[in-house]
């Protein structure tokens, strides 16, 4: 049956006039750059992901092949975003610090991500099975323009996710996933007029998932797509299968037969393939309540607005269930939703994956929304982002003036010892995301515009003005409560001068990274004789068992000031006749260092 007559879309051609293209490349760049440079690494994935890049960029081949924390391994993902993130340290390093060079790659994963969701929601609002009613007399959209506007939409849905301010912006494993499925998403689409094509990019955005990640999801991804091509039947998809699953599997292994054959010790790449393969393993099981609540309170609010759009898109689509915009963006979102329901500890790092498919599916209910709909979702977000802009100014102004005193002293309370700091280029960018707001509110206002994509140029805008005043007004506060650089330039400041190395105790990824790359502190493995040790103490685990004719004695304890909970305590071995000495407190330690 031809599409005219199946259509339950009903547009003009004017509803497709495409957003600007300036204003949509300036979206995406404006919240993509802003907070990657000029700051620390954060606790926790944050500073871990980067702890890996530095060790890679700073060791050998055999770090390359095992990626490690200053020789922990890490097995938690593949080492391929890893990769990425050294070598930005490698080539830019120089110019903009570690840190800095390493959130590169975040930015080179996020804008990629764009555009595999851009093309994808493109090539999909092409085809002839979503096309809007051909009116008598004509005046419909072409299939061109009508794909170009789900197309914006897609990538504005994208874009208002509340998840992806902080998410997006960290150098995790995660980030490199989230484009990795973008990458398959467009493969598949791809896939439907050009079979061959579409199969390459498939199989590479399944092979390099596989390497940026554990086993467990590239494995669901795979059996979710082969059952999709019997629900959603292409004559192609046996050739696209035939090329693009060898090709995922070449990948991966790959890398496997580098790290056999290119490591120190063959038995040290066999071990941390296992233990990688089997972390992932671990991850998943028999449905734990806990996380499930721990779902239910967050992922809604992580994924706002995508989530109700998506909805209404399969809701509005119900006779066409089985067409490609249905069942490719669900064959890679439905996976990822089992196994998050599966998973045996609570967290958001995985959430960030569900934004391609999620955005891709809900660009095509803007077509079908209402206009009680679309208002609703303006309204919302004009009123709730100006009123979040509002608060983000108030705490500016009450921390650098101390008015409203009561406002000025909660956040004092919160990060005792913080000193304000006033930047004029921040206020600048501040003042100007401010104005391009009022702007767009008042344009929306004013008018009564017929696109189809209206109804989230608002909730985009304001996601990034959110983001963007944040990390202008915001990030020296930020990151003087995410950042351990004070905590370990303090350790390393008592650390004897002969030591030989530090052994950690208790220390997570991201403690271990911080302190060796803020602080320059050699640490040791389990097997290395350290005569240092440091401790990470959230409660009283009492002082260590000493050595023959040795104790350790405490020469240093600190902490973050803005964590209670946290406390590290760093101990010398020392033979028993020497007098022991009073531990330097946090205050001792700055002094000295000023």
């Amino acid at each position: 049956m031809p599409p005219a007559q199946t259509s339950r879309v009903h547009l003009t051609a004017a509803a497709t006039s495409a957003l600007p293209r300036w204003l949509l490349l300036a979206l995406c760049i404006i919240y993509g750059l802003s907070g990657l440079f000029l700051r620390d690494p954060w606790k926790n994935e944050d500073a871990a992901g980067f702890g890996v890049m530095w060790t890679l960029a700073q060791g050998g081949v055999q770090d390359w092949l095992l990626p490690n924390i200053v020789g922990r391994p890490h097995i938690e993902d593949g080492p391929l975003v890893f990769w990425i993130g050294a070598l930005m340290i490698k080539l830019f390093g120089w110019l903009l610090g570690a840190a800095d060079a390493a959130r590169l790659s975040t930015a080179l994963f996020f804008f990629v991500t764009c555009a595999s969701i851009w093309y994808g929601a493109y090539l999909l609002g092409r085809r002839a099975e979503v096309q809007p009613f051909e009116f008598a007399f004509g005046g419909q959209p072409k299939a061109r323009d009508y794909g170009r506007t789900l197309a914006d939409g897609a990538l504005l849905i994208f874009l208002a996710c509340v998840g992806l301010a902080q998410r997006g912006h960290e150098t995790t494993a995660q980030v490199g996933q989230m484009y990795c499925i973008a990458l398959m998403l467009y493969g598949l689409i791809r896939s439907l007029d050009k079979p061959n094509q579409g199969a390459l990019w498939l199989g590479l955005g399944l092979g390099a998932f596989g390497l940026a990640s554990g086993p467990v999801m590239p494995l669901a991804l795979t059996a979710s797509l082969l059952l999709a091509t019997w629900v959603c039947p292409q004559r192609s998809w046996r050739r696209v299968l035939s090329i693009s699953l060898p090709l995922a599997l070449a990948i991966v292994l790959a890398w496997f037969a580098a790290a056999y054959f290119g490591a120190d010790e063959r038995s040290d790449a066999v071990a941390f393939i296992r233990e990688w393969s089997r972390f992932d393993r671990r991850m998943y099981g028999v449905p734990v309540p806990e996380v499930l609540g721990f779902i239910a309170r967050n992922l809604l609010l992580y994924t706002w607005p995508v989530w109700p759009l998506a909805i209404w898109a399969w809701h509005s689509w119900d006779g066409m269930r089985r067409a490609p915009h249905i069942v490719l963006p669900l064959a890679l979102l439905l996976p990822q939703l089992v196994l998050l329901a599966m998973q045996q500890t609570g967290g958001d790092m995985q959430y960030i994956l569900l934004l391609p498919p999620l955005a891709m599916l809900a660009t095509f209910g803007l077509p079908t929304l209402k206009r009680s709909i679309i208002n609703a979702i303006d309204w919302f977000a004009v009123f709730s982002f100006t009123i979040l802009c509002g608060f983000v100014w108030l705490i500016w102004i009450a921390k650098l003036t101390g008015y409203p005193p009561k406002i000025a002293r909660n956040v004092y309370r919160l990060l005792p010892g913080y000193v304000p700091e006033f930047s004029v280029i921040a206020l600048i960018a501040a003042l100007l995301v401010t104005a391009a707001w009022i702007l767009i509110v008042r344009w929306r206002v004013s008018r009564a515009p017929k696109m189809i994509w209206r109804s989230v140029v608002i909730s985009a805008a304001g996601a990034t003005l959110m983001w963007v005043l944040m990390m202008t007004l915001w990030l020296p506060t930020i990151n003087y409560g995410k950042t351990y650089r004070d905590v370990a330039e303090a350790a390393a400041m008592a650390l004897p001068s002969t030591y030989q190395c530090v052994q950690p105790i208790r220390m997570g990824d991201a403690q271990l990274a911080s302190f060796a790359y803020f602080g320059h502190i050699r640490f040791g493995g389990p097997e290395d004789n350290c005569d240092v040790l440091l401790r990470h103490d959230p409660q009283n685990y009492g002082e260590p068992t000493s050595v023959s004719r040795f104790q350790w004695r405490l020469i240093w304890e600190g902490r973050r000031p803005s964590d209670r909970d946290e406390r590290f305590r760093m101990y010398h071995l020392q033979p028993l006749a020497e007098k022991p000495s009073r531990a330097p407190s946090f205050s001792d330690i700055r002094r000295r260092r000023h």
